[in-house]
């Protein structure tokens, strides 16, 4: 059976339709008319997205909204930092961050009411709050299913694979799912799964068993048409069009660098000081300078997810080898984007799926907590420099301008310039908006 999982046309112009048939007009009016107004899509300012998932729950006291005056059992064992922004202070454990502070914004206000992790992440992935009845695709597949790849690389890419079901398409196609590479690149022989021809096949035999292929599916979709081919069919062109490409190979490529650039992402020894090791053992530094990669390849939509955030007991003897690691590996992708001129139409985002509890409980752990916590929000149409919100003494509740999953998201597609109030279609001949409720935030847009 067909389904339609998108449509041109919204649930809103469909009655406009039906108005102007009422009032005399007939369908090439209502289209001439269309076609003249403007689109309420907003002018992109984000070519591309590098979205960094910090799953588990990251604490939010102890890395950019620390409180040192709070009482002890609240405010931990880390001390704040300057950072180059007068009188806003990050962890200790964030000083490579602090120093380029002046490029980013922080959100020190977000909040919602999930405290389960697969619903936390659910909310912070989509935009949407959990349903029993619908699970909403993820802001890599909206994008995917808007505006398609930049090159040849697929348009959503997980590195280094997918981690949880919330970042996949939801009702869409699954054709705007993420590609998963389906290795770690900072191991040993590192190689992305089925982008390399198969022994002994040549281009030639394997542009022959393309064709072959084609005639196939051709076959197929004349007796049949469903979203199970249109997935397949999509899915091997992508495929194709990776296994023909370089450059979409190249990108992968992570000996291609200079020892110069995998020193500034802490790779071989690059870092100094007493976390030095742990960083270069680290999975960071090999992660995020692949995701300069693949923008740089063209990727449209990357999430990259690092740590395991999840401390409800020896909170700080679990974030000790870790923290250093994303503060080392996150300003080496700011400053690197910036330097390669990429920076301003490349959005990057630092999230989780909620914060931590303010206060330590009796295992020196945190808890989950999604009452209030932090996102980082840079490049792309993003003021630099800029923190929005605040929390209470004790960082528990937004203390100003609480700031909603739906406004944060909605943010994300007004910088790819996504009309994030047009309507899809779900299963059930269902339109549903891209987003219900939420509005950009005006603070933060540069």
């Amino acid at each position: 059976m067909f389904m339609l999982n998108h449509i041109s046309s919204n649930r809103r112009e469909f009655l406009r339709v039906g108005y102007c048939g009422a009032a005399g007009l007939g369908l090439a009016d209502y289209l001439r008319a269309t076609e003249a107004s403007p689109s309420k899509a907003p002018k992109a300012k984000a070519m591309s997205v590098i979205q960094i998932f910090l799953q588990g729950g990251f604490a939010h006291m102890d890395s950019f909204d620390p409180k040192p005056d709070a009482p002890s059992e609240y405010r931990g064992e880390l001390k704040p930092i300057a950072t180059k922004l007068p009188g806003i202070r990050f962890s200790e454990h964030l000083p490579q961050t602090a120093n380029i502070a002046d490029k980013i914004a922080v959100i020190r206000s977000i909040t919602h009411t999930e405290a389960d992790h697969g619903r936390g992440e659910h909310s912070m992935l989509t935009g949407y709050r959990p349903s029993p009845a619908l699970v909403y695709p993820s802001t890599g597949s909206i994008a995917s299913l808007e505006l398609g790849p930049r090159a040849e690389l697929p348009a959503y890419i997980a590195v280094p694979q997918t981690f949880t079901p919330y970042m996949g398409p939801g009702y869409l196609s699954a054709a705007h799912g993420p590609f998963a590479l389906g290795a770690d690149p900072s191991r040993a022989g590192f190689k992305v799964r089925d982008l390399n021809m198969a022994d002994g096949v040549t281009e030639k035999r394997f542009e022959s068993r393309k064709q072959m292929r084609a005639m196939v599916d051709e076959h197929f979709a004349e007796m049949e048409k469903s979203d199970v081919i249109d997935s397949m069919d999509s899915f091997y062109q992508r495929a194709y069009a990776m296994l023909a490409s370089t450059k979409a190979r190249e990108a992968f490529n992570l000996k291609a660098e200079s020892k110069e650039s995998l020193a500034r992402y802490g790779i071989g020894g690059g870092a100094r000081g007493s976390d030095a090791g742990s960083i270069a053992r680290s999975s960071a530094g090999p992660r995020f300078l692949l995701c300069r990669r693949l923008i740089e390849a063209g990727a449209r939509f990357v999430t990259m997810n690092f740590g395991r955030w999840d401390t409800h007991a020896f909170h700080y003897r679990s974030i000790q080898p870790i923290m250093p690691a994303f503060d080392y590996g996150f300003a080496a992708l700011i400053k690197d984007l910036a330097d390669r001129g990429l920076l301003d139409s490349t959005l990057v985002l630092v999230t989780t799926e909620f914060g931590r509890t303010p206060r330590i409980n009796s295992g020196g752990g945190r808890d989950h907590w999604p009452r209030v916590f932090s996102v980082v929000m840079a490049g792309g149409g993003i003021k630099s420099g800029y923190v929005l919100g605040s929390s209470d003494s004790i960082a528990s509740e937004p203390a100003t301008r609480p700031v909603s999953v739906e406004d944060f998201t909605a943010t994300i597609y007004h910088l790819l310039g996504i009309d994030h109030t047009k309507d899809l279609m779900a299963p059930g001949n269902r339109p549903i908006a891209i987003m219900q409720n939420g509005q950009p935030l005006r603070e933060v847009l540069a």
